[in-house]
């Protein structure tokens, strides 16, 4: 495997690991992996670093919601300007071109369902393009980029033997 791809598999587990870290463990000379993440970086492969953040234990977690979106797309641009329309609102934290019966899956953040609900219904399925939508609200999430969110709890009970 490329030296690239080495580095981006290391920082997509861990983005926290320092360039002199990533070298040690790939056997490489840290200026190298400096220069490699560089040019990632320059070139929009790596396009940030982020945080997972378990939202649930705080006292902000947000209301989550998955939306399918079918939409009518435009001559010449495809499903891209009315993808490009939608990214571009604040709530929007995620827009994928699907295969199936939509067209768009939009992951929406909000504080309260009401306040999600009313994105899709007054900003998001008045659009022009938009033909239907269909909401699902995130109850739980369980994992997310390979972090698990909670331990399966350990049974706790006295392990009796006849």
């Amino acid at each position: 495997m490329d030296l690239d791809k080495k580095i981006l598999r290391l920082l997509e587990q861990d983005a926290h690991l320092s360039s002199q870290t990533i070298a040690t463990m790939l056997d490489t000379e840290e200026s190298k992996v400096q220069q490699e993440i560089k040019r990632m970086e320059d070139e929009k492969v790596i396009l940030g670093y982020a945080a997972i953040v378990n939202w649930e234990k705080t006292d902000c977690a947000p209301v989550t919601a998955m939306i399918d979106v079918k939409v009518t797309p435009e001559r010449e641009f495809g499903f891209n300007r009315i993808a490009e329309r939608i990214y571009r609102y604040p709530e929007v934290r995620c827009v994928y071109l699907m295969s199936g019966t939509y067209d768009l899956s939009v992951i929406v953040e909000g504080k309260t369902m009401k306040e999600v609900a009313s994105f899709v219904s007054h900003r998001l399925s008045t659009l022009e393009q938009v033909q239907s939508t269909t909401t699902h609200f995130i109850l739980k999430r369980y994992k997310q980029d390979q972090f698990i969110f909670e331990d399966p709890e350990e049974d706790k009970r006295l392990v009796v033997s006849p």
